[in-house]
């Protein structure tokens, strides 16, 4: 299950949670205290890494500041999105709360979250020190709601396999300088049993992958998949019809995969590649670090790969995890401390980062980063691209959007069923209908 996954399949409840919610068991009212000190509820998830770095610095922000307690509860993760819903209508939810970027807008504008004091960081302040993709997803109607921990990519780098590259007249590690390259030589890797294709070169048939693929194709030519509203789409335009038919080229002509056996149902990137099925994956360097601890014995790295259009990348991207302040909180103060120290201040970026394997939100761990790379150096080809993502936007439903309209659509036209102006029109037509049940 890839990490991004899982994390957005909640967005819909969320939506409805920041509108209200069944109350929560527990009685709201004022935050304990224990003696002179002041008491600091922080609450996450139970991801083992997160859960680690997290412990780590919060254990070090007490000892500096001996006049706070924190407390730290992590909720199963069906359980956190369950707490975040019912607790926030009754006011009972911790004063921290560890959120994932996309979330970050709908809980704000529905008054759950607290926007940052200015004496704590301004936006612009922010801007300096955070990459503009994961910083945008805290900032909502002009106004800062929290603070980022990771950037969260899903595009510039592949997965690849040295022993699949053997005896295949491809070099390796690859250079693939432009599109053209990377055809040409992912072609050769493919390999077929008559005519069924029984290794894919370069498999990027994902339910994450082909939406963010089609969302960069339409950047990089000039284009905008947003209406002049900034709520409607604009899919069918002559930006996205030659993104979806470059990929279909790719798959129809250049035979790169097979989109009916390889997609996101059956040998999924991440999957198929650690399976062995095939030499290349199109995915977020998050997989090289799942990789690193499911499939240790393998070896295998994690290559750039060029943008589809041009040579300069532009892409979008969700903001990933990082940390915000309840508008319930008594301890606004210290809470926002807390989230400083956590977030913002180097030494404490560079744990949270080192030891959940994430990519920097942060510039300066990018700038310097030789004691994060000693940990997770397979995160090093994202650090080029990072100046060059926006934030994804507000996508209404982003998990409707991405699986259900823009994968299902694209699939078609890799597999032959539509052209790729009718994939782009079912597309342009089923998100809009989308916004427009929604409002």
């Amino acid at each position: 299950m890839q990490r991004k996954s899982f994390v957005l399949l909640a967005i819909v409840a969320l939506l409805v949670a920041a509108c209200g919610g069944a109350p929560a068991a527990a009685p709201a009212g004022e935050q304990p205290t224990s003696g002179e000190k002041t008491v600091l509820r922080v609450w996450s998830h139970q991801n083992p890494s997160f859960i680690q770095a997290n412990e780590t610095v919060i254990a070090k922000f007490m000892e500096q500041n001996p006049d706070i307690e924190v407390t730290y509860e992590q909720f199963e993760y069906a359980q956190f999105i369950q707490a975040l819903q019912t607790s926030m209508q009754a006011g009972t939810e911790a004063d921290v709360i560890e959120m994932f970027g996309t979330w970050v807008c709908p809980y704000a504008i529905g008054g759950r979250l607290a926007g940052v004091p200015v004496d704590v960081m301004s936006y612009t302040e922010a801007q300096e020190l955070f990459f503009a993709a994961p910083l945008d997803g805290y900032y909502c109607d002009g106004k800062l709601y929290g603070l980022p921990n990771e950037f969260n990519l899903e595009v510039g780098g592949a997965l690849v396999n040295p022993a699949l590259f053997e005896g295949k007249d491809v070099s390796y590690p690859p250079v693939w300088d432009n599109m053209d390259a990377l055809r040409e030589q992912a072609s050769k890797l493919s390999e077929f049993d008559g005519d069924t294709m029984v290794r894919a070169g370069y498999h990027f048939v994902g339910g994450d992958g082909l939406p963010f693929l089609l969302l960069e194709g339409i950047l990089e030519q000039g284009g905008n998949y947003f209406a002049e509203d900034g709520k409607h789409f604009t899919f069918d335009t002559p930006e996205s019809i030659a993104t979806i038919q470059l990929l279909t080229d790719m798959v129809q002509k250049d035979k790169l995969v097979d989109p009916v056996l390889f997609n996101n149902e059956a040998n999924q990137p991440y999957e198929g590649f650690f399976a062995g099925v095939t030499a290349s994956s199109f995915i977020g360097s998050w997989a090289a670090g799942a990789g690193k601890v499911d499939y240790p014995d393998l070896v295998f790295d994690y290559v750039n790969v060029p943008p589809l259009f041009g040579m300069e990348r532009k892409f979008a991207a969700d903001a990933g995890w990082g940390k915000v302040v309840s508008a319930n909180s008594k301890h606004q103060e210290a809470a926002w401390k807390l989230v400083q120290f956590m977030a913002a201040e180097q030494e404490n970026a560079l744990t949270f980062n080192a030891i959940t394997g994430t990519i920097p939100a942060l510039k300066a761990l990018v700038e310097n980063p030789q004691e994060l790379l000693a940990q997770a150096p397979w995160i090093e080809p994202t650090f080029s691209l990072l100046p060059y993502g926006q934030y994804i936007g507000n996508l209404t439903d982003r998990d409707k959007l991405f699986y259900e309209i823009i994968y299902a659509g694209m699939l078609q036209s890799l597999q032959g069923s539509m052209t790729p102006e009718q994939a782009a029109q079912t597309i342009h037509a089923q998100a809009n209908e989308m916004v427009d049940a929604a409002q």
